[in-house]
């Protein structure tokens, strides 16, 4: 039978930059989930009988998730609907997955990088037809609904196997369980040269994936040590666990400190990479050095037409407003567009759709191309690998061979976590309002040539993003930018970006915490961060 189950709202509904996310506990409430997973389809329309792809990256609460979504999407009259055996389907392949069977849209559940476990985050997140995130138009319906709910509509269904392969019913529903990776390695495939990699894995290159106990650890195993030969052992922390192994599925030097230890170790190998908790992220160091996902974008760039799926080339290269300037210079000299956008995947999905980009980047470790609408960790690793087996030098000499080019973005992100929400609004409104009179001051050998609250004009369907984060830019290519995430579950997490620009014949080869040593400083000074949140450093620095 299909319940009509009376319900009151819940207040903290409001999707962020990647769904809604909150601790578990909050999403075990009764009614919390479900209310919530109401609230999106009674914000859509024209799903009658169509698919649905649901997938999470194994966290705690994930398959309890997954049998409400069903019996709530059955209720609602969905025909279809496709998950990966266990619940587990990373992002990216969730997205590719929509796209392959022309669904109506997916439900994605997780909360990306953040701990997970009993107590910790667990995140809902809606994708539309073309397999990226929600724009803000449907998150603010699907939050103007959840503050007006009043019943949700559920089967009463028992659960259904989701570990057991193949079809079966809630009501005149049929779910389908399938291989999370299958179509996805199809789609790598399609988009790199696997015998190019297969033989450079086979000429002694080494390598080692970190899966972090997240849900790329299935996808790795398959690809990399199955598919490429790159050898049992490659990858580690490859079993997906509802905790993640109690650590956090964060792929920086800080959560990654093992596998960038290793890298700058004697006996390091050829190659590192790690992903993050649901695959949308990744981490790439070479031995004995690190490269930045900006470094990352614009390499990527430069060298797209090395992989079968981009011989012809990129139309355009977009970035996220904090990323560095670094694929900038490369699509200047390639001759194509480049595009700034606020932070946050959905931003990316109307300029691909409308052909004005192929390849997207966001300083947070995330990076994607057109092949799908999210940002994808293990494409990103696979690109890295088959320039490589092109190329045939090491990874610091890519990187130094591209600085001698492009000249170099020294780059960092200091991460303030859990700070006091009203201080982190208060810092960010103090530093709008002295945008206005920063324009032409001098800090030392720096001076201001222009600051503002970052404004988005999308110019595909034309819509306006604003306060996106307060940009400080300096003469010679210079800029801190302060901005607060909406990816956490607890107060509010200010990101403050450094960013210091040398051309091909400047330095090249500084450490880049003393290189940028000044303009830090001036970073915590200009937004008195010691003084509002009563820190005195970061918690995270990248």
């Amino acid at each position: 039978m299909i319940r009509t189950v009376a319900t009151k709202p819940f207040p903290d509904q409001k999707p962020g930059t990647s769904g809604l996310r909150k601790k578990v506990p909050v999403f075990q409430q009764p009614g919390y989930l479900e209310n919530f997973i109401q609230s999106i389809f009674d914000s859509l329309e024209g799903f009658q009988g169509k698919a649905l792809v649901v997938g999470g990256d194994g966290r705690f609460f994930n398959r309890e998730a997954i049998q409400i979504v069903a019996k709530i999407a059955s209720a609602n009259g969905f025909g279809r609907i496709v998950t990966g055996k266990g619940g587990i389907m990373s992002t990216p392949a969730v997205s590719a997955m929509i796209r392959h069977l022309d669904a109506f849209g997916g439900i994605i559940l997780s909360a990306s990088h953040n701990p997970g476990g009993p107590n910790g985050d667990f995140g809902v997140k809606y994708n539309i037809g073309a397999g990226g995130p929600a724009p803000e138009k449907y998150t603010e319906a699907m939050f103007a609904r959840s503050k007006a709910i009043e019943v949700y509509k559920i089967s009463d269904a028992p659960d259904f196997d989701i570990d057991k392969l193949g079809e079966t019913f809630i009501e005149d529903m049929t779910i389908e369980v399938v291989d999370p990776v299958t179509q996805y390695v199809g789609l790598m495939k399609s988009l790199f040269d696997f015998a190019a990699i297969r033989a450079l894995f086979a000429s002694g290159f080494r390598m080692r994936f970190d899966g972090m106990h997240a849900v790329t650890g299935p996808y790795a195993h398959a690809i990399f040590e199955r598919e490429l030969g790159s050898g049992e052992g490659t990858v580690v922390n490859g079993t997906p666990l509802p905790d993640f192994g109690g650590h956090h599925p964060d792929p920086n030097l800080t959560y990654a400190k093992d596998l960038y230890d290793l890298l700058m170790s004697k006996d390091a190998p050829d190659f590192g990479a790690a992903s993050d908790g649901d695959g949308d992220r990744n981490l790439i160091l070479g031995r004995g050095i690190y490269v930045t996902p900006s470094d990352s974008l614009a390499i990527l760039a430069a060298n797209a037409t090395f992989a079968p799926g981009y011989t012809k080339g990129v139309a355009g290269v977009a970035r996220s407003m904090p990323t560095s300037a670094a694929a900038d210079r490369v699509a200047a000299k390639l001759g194509i567009k480049h595009y700034e956008t606020p932070t946050g995947w959905k931003f990316f999905g109307n300029l691909l759709d409308a052909g004005l980009a192929t390849l997207c980047g966001e300083e947070s470790f995330g990076t994607g191309s057109n092949h799908i609408r999210e940002k994808d960790g293990v494409w990103a690793v696979l690109f890295w690998l088959n320039i490589l087996a092109r190329k045939r030098i090491p990874v610091v000499d890519l990187i130094n061979e591209h600085w001698r080019t492009f000249g170099r973005n020294y780059y960092t992100r200091h991460d303030y976590d859990e700070i006091d929400l009203n201080a982190a609004n208060g810092l960010i409104q103090a530093l709008r309002e002295a945008t206005a009179i920063l324009p032409g001051k001098r800090f030392g050998a720096l001076r201001v040539e222009a600051a503002d609250d970052f404004a988005y004009h999308d110019p595909v369907d034309g819509s306006d993003s604003a306060h996106q984060g307060v940009r400080v830019m300096f003469e010679g290519g210079s800029r801190i930018v302060y901005r607060l995430s909406g990816t956490g579950t607890v107060g509010a997490t200010l990101r403050v970006y450094i960013e210091r620009y040398e051309p091909p014949t400047g330095r090249l080869d500084e450490e880049t915490q003393g290189f940028l040593a000044d303009l830090i400083a001036l970073s915590r000074s200009l937004a008195e961060i010691e003084k509002r949140t009563g820190r005195k450093g970061p918690d995270v620095i990248t």
